[in-house]
């Protein structure tokens, strides 16, 4: 558990391992320095994009130059992921813009229906990572605004969220959902509740969770969808990517951020079963694949993009040599296509899905290695991550998806966790090491930095 004391001792679990060890130093150096600031140009490139052509929107369409909203009345989705990013780069001018845009025109009190998850990750994590790093409290009353108003989402027959609820009348839908989205509630939820002192929201994103782990199969494995009226599984494909991904990451963050054994139980349960059935050993190296949750039979060799949070995960729960080699292999995609493909067959390093959406994942996993290992190579690897985004997706206006990586054709779309997430990664992985200390904080699944103020 050697890593995973680093985040305990100062994040502040009760029962944190035994074992004394810090993060190594970090080189703090002229070449790193002019990374950092090439990245912080890039997200104000970005900012300015979206400020002159989608302003008060969701997100930008970079190519026609046009706003796109998620929903029949914007959430202020990019404002709100890239705050904490700004004042992280203290990029004052583009934060005080931010804020003033969302305190005086982001409001919860409409008849829309919205997707839990997402709103959950983007907009209660953006408002309460401003909160606690901003301290204005008009954060945290729309925070609770928000909290609120998802809530019926709790009330289905076991206790897992419908994946839709409407923001003004509470009415649910979509009962088939995943474990990601029932799982990947907890962070915001908890720390809404330890923030203000009032249980319940903890109480119902921990109660969803425990539905998920309480019906996973007799070899430890989760499906990849499941009703949560019935609690029956309607798919039974076990892997580490898109629908399940997030859940096993909040199984750790759960315990890091609360102090709460049962995360901790619930998460060595889980992570014992990922490594003995998913991961899979190959010439090309080692990937996680997918294999059926009851028989642990092996369905598919693919791996790609939202899988590569998984060196990350592996690094934080203190498994450093399973995770370097992972890795290797996440380097290995950025390699051999020059931008990651949304998913490859690694048996025979083939593209199964060729676009990019300017996913942060690979550089997250950067990021938590340079970091807790201090080794020079993984910024090399993340400089190349960057600079492959920065030649093949940039535009007059922004930043956008590439609709195929091998032809570099390109999608017009930019995503909000560009701000949230890619970017602050990035920037993260080369900037003065006092930025940020990792071990004071939870990353949410957006890259909002969550304190254990309480």
């Amino acid at each position: 558990m050697l890593n995973l004391f680093l985040t305990i001792t100062l994040v502040g679990s009760p029962n944190a391992p035994l074992r004394s060890h810090d993060l190594l130093p970090l080189r703090s150096d002229s070449a790193a320095a002019a990374t950092a600031e090439r990245v912080r140009q890039a997200f104000r490139h970005a900012w300015r994009g979206y400020r002159r052509y989608a302003w008060a929107h969701d997100d930008l369409n970079p190519i026609s130059r046009t706003p796109h909203d998620w929903y029949g009345v914007p959430l202020l989705m990019t404002p709100v992921d890239a705050y904490d990013t700004m004042l992280l780069m203290g990029l004052n001018a583009e934060a005080a813009d931010a804020k003033r845009l969302i305190l005086e025109r982001l409001s919860f009190d409409h008849d829309e229906t919205v997707q839990v998850f997402e709103v959950t990750i983007r907009i209660l994590g953006g408002l309460l990572s401003a909160y606690q790093l901003d301290q204005d409290p008009r954060f945290l009353r729309l925070a609770t605004a928000l909290a609120d108003r998802l809530l019926p989402a709790f009330d289905s027959p076991t206790g897992m969220p419908f994946r839709y609820v409407n923001l003004g009348t509470g009415a649910t839908r979509d009962p088939v959902s995943n474990p990601a989205e029932i799982g990947t509630l907890m962070l915001e939820f908890g720390a809404l509740s330890r923030i203000t002192g009032n249980p319940l929201y903890y109480a119902k994103a921990k109660r969803g969770v425990e539905e998920v782990f309480r019906r996973r199969s007799p070899l430890g494995l989760v499906g990849s969808t499941i009703d949560v009226r019935t609690g029956e599984w309607q798919g039974t494909r076990s892997h580490v990517g898109g629908y399940i991904d997030s859940y096993y990451e909040y199984l750790l963050k759960a315990w890091l951020l609360f102090g709460d054994e049962d995360f901790r139980t619930m998460w060595e349960a889980s992570i014992g079963a990922v490594n003995r059935y998913l991961a899979d050993e190959r010439f090309t190296g080692l990937w996680y694949g997918q294999a059926d949750m009851s028989s642990g039979k092996r369905i598919a060799t693919e791996f790609g993009a939202l899988e590569a949070f998984l060196p990350a995960l592996l690094a934080l729960g203190g498994d450093l040599p399973r995770a370097e080699r992972l890795m290797s292999s996440v380097d290995r995609m950025w390699t051999t296509f020059t931008v990651e493909p949304e998913t490859i067959d690694y048996s025979n390093m083939s593209v199964v899905s060729p676009e990019y959406q300017l996913r942060p994942e690979s550089l997250e996993s950067a990021y938590y290695l340079y970091t807790l290992t201090g080794k020079q190579r993984y910024r090399d690897m993340g400089r190349a991550m960057f600079e492959a985004i920065d030649r093949w997706t940039r535009t007059d206006a922004g930043f956008t998806s590439l609709a195929d990586v091998r032809t570099r054709e390109k999608r017009d779309r930019m995503h909000s966790f560009l701000f949230a997430e890619t970017l602050k990664y990035a920037y993260l992985l080369f900037a003065p090491p006092e930025t940020l200390d990792l071990r004071a904080v939870v990353f949410n699944t957006e890259a909002h930095p969550l304190r254990r103020t309480w």
